[in-house]
């Protein structure tokens, strides 16, 4: 069986804490590992990072401050993050990014922290896992100043539309596919262009506990979507691309590796 690597895991929500070990081991058992676990904010990423110690080569995670949380960022966050992205089971900067669907901080906040972020990932010579909803022109303007300096960058659990697709493939990010294409109907635009995205720039995820495939029969019994369900979903971005299975999942593995650099652990 293809080996698959869950790059956005939320391991640490309310809805997965209490788990760990089960959503661990199941998703070995699906030949889902490693997984990365997000950090969102500093406090997070700090817990992020000591959780990973325990599951050594089975999780690694990421260290920054969400555009949820971009009020948080002060004079110590670049220090924090830099701490935390000593330690060697921190494989990128993030999730960063901007967020204007739900404007949780100020939109000139969340510029200044993903700006101060993706300027860190340069100086340190990291990764950065991003996100973007309803904030493209915003993204892109501020990602161009730093893309060419960045050794990769990837923007997770993709939603947009097929002009917004291209432009990010224009500036060469590794594109992350969640089980939103599974849904028929918010995801029908997605399933349309996830063709689009170059074999050697395609990335999967659940984003768990969030994005359930909506399309899975039978259906689980809870809606929490989990680590062990990525096979499903690379299993219908296969079908939506008319590629095999074995040779998406390969793809999306050798990119995942290649992206966080863990070739080397």
């Amino acid at each position: 069986m293809p080996q698959h690597i869950d790059i956005a895991v939320n391991l640490l929500s309310s809805r997965l804490a209490a788990d760990i070990n089960s959503v661990i081991s199941n998703a070995v058992e699906h030949h889902v590992s490693p997984l990365i676990v997000i950090g969102s904010d500093i406090a997070e990423s700090i817990e992020s990072a000591t959780l990973c110690q325990q599951y050594p080569q089975q999780l690694y995670s990421t260290a920054g401050i969400h555009p949820h949380h971009a009020s948080s960022w002060n004079e110590d966050s670049p220090e924090q993050l830099t701490l935390l992205a000593a330690n060697k089971h921190v494989v990128a900067i993030g999730e960063c990014g901007l967020d204007y669907n739900r404007d949780f901080s100020p939109r000139d906040k969340q510029r200044q922290a993903f700006e101060a972020q993706l300027a860190l990932a340069v100086e340190l010579q990291m990764p950065v896992l991003m996100h973007c909803r309803d904030a493209h022109d915003d993204f892109i303007a501020i990602l161009k100043q730093y893309r060419h300096k960045l050794p990769s960058a990837v923007l997770h659990c993709f939603t947009g539309t097929e002009t917004e697709l291209l432009a990010c493939i224009d500036l060469d990010l590794y594109i992350g596919i969640t089980g939103w294409v599974c849904d028929e109907r918010r995801g029908a635009e997605l399933a349309s262009i996830v063709h689009h995205i170059p074999d050697n720039r395609i990335v999967v995820e659940t984003d768990s506990p969030y994005l359930l495939p909506r399309s899975m029969r039978p259906k689980p019994k809870s809606s929490k979507n989990l680590p062990q369900y990525l096979p499903y979903i690379v299993d219908s971005i296969a079908k939506l691309r008319n590629q095999a299975y074995e040779e998406l999942a390969a793809h999306c593995y050798a990119n995942s590796i290649s992206l966080f650099n863990l070739g080397d652990d």
